[in-house]
């Protein structure tokens, strides 16, 4: 499944955080992870955004969240996948000239004649600049991470934080409105969409975040684990995730020219209905 895809990189992107040498693996997102560990540690030892202190008491705390943090499979895998989104979506701005915030097929939907579908447009659109903005200074805002990472996260810092931090983190979580997160805004734009979701199988009219939003919903599988197969080396997966939403075989060479793919493997799906996509994408 796009569960298990995810989550097959989590062992690598552990050894790789605890290393400070240089790695064959994209360095730039090992920096983001990184830097958003370290920026959720501070915002736990807080209990709010902001420069942490810089005492030796307050180090070692940073140190014991962030290596919480670091073994919570599930919230590490998160952290990669928005890190690999933010980089190909500066790689995809660089090569086909698409605005990483607002794509073609965004600014329709703003203008839509459908008032609940313009406003969750302008939603995603405002939560998707705020993403960009924080993944360049390698942040992770609290309230943005899913609200079963937000009780991950919190967790991670019981007995190390103090007493008023710990109150400001209950009130966060207590505030917390997961459906006016990044993710949630684009899954309920792809929903409001209804049919003309298909839309969002054009690439190059999408862009990246309404592409793996709306081909996770069309594939009934995992965001995190279309955005990893938007890699110029992981899109055979991406090519059956494709057939699962219903694109034949022509159409789907077409997209995966746009992720730079020149394998012509995708070609054996030609005899795989969309229905059989769907149980091997399941299969893992």
């Amino acid at each position: 499944s796009g569960e298990r895809a995810v989550q097959a990189v989590v062992p690598v992107l552990r050894h790789l955080l605890a290393s400070e040498g240089p790695s064959l693996v994209n360095e730039a997102v090992v920096a983001r992870v990184r830097g958003m560990l370290h920026d959720l540690a501070c915002q736990l030892y807080l209990g709010k955004r902001g420069p942490a202190a810089t005492t030796p008491a307050s180090e070692q705390a940073l140190e014991a969240i962030t290596a919480r943090l670091v073994a919570e499979d599930a919230l590490l895998a998160h952290l990669h996948a928005l890190a690999l989104e933010s980089q190909l979506a500066e790689k995809f701005e660089a090569s086909l000239s698409l605005d990483p915030v607002l794509s073609p097929l965004l600014q329709e939907l703003i203008a839509s004649d459908d008032p609940a579908v313009a406003e969750l447009a302008m939603g995603a659109l405002a939560a998707q600049a705020r993403f960009m903005q924080v993944q360049r200074r390698m942040e992770m805002p609290l309230e943005e991470l899913p609200a079963e990472l937000l009780g991950t996260a919190i967790r991670c810092a019981e007995g190390l934080v103090g007493p008023e931090s710990a109150r400001a983190l209950a009130a966060l979580q207590s505030g917390y409105d997961e459906a006016a997160t990044r993710l949630a805004l684009f899954e309920r734009l792809v929903a409001a969409m209804r049919r003309a979701v298909v839309a969002c199988l054009a690439f190059d009219r999408a862009g990246l975040a309404l592409f793996a939003s709306g081909l996770a919903a069309l594939a009934e599988t995992n965001r995190a684990g279309i955005v990893l197969s938007c890699n110029a080396q992981q899109t055979l997966r991406l090519a059956l995730a494709l057939r699962a939403a219903g694109l034949d075989v022509p159409a789907i060479g077409r997209q995966l020219a746009l992720f730079g793919s020149t394998s012509p493997a995708y070609r054996d799906l030609d005899g795989v209905s969309p229905r059989e996509a769907l149980a091997q994408l399941a299969q893992g």
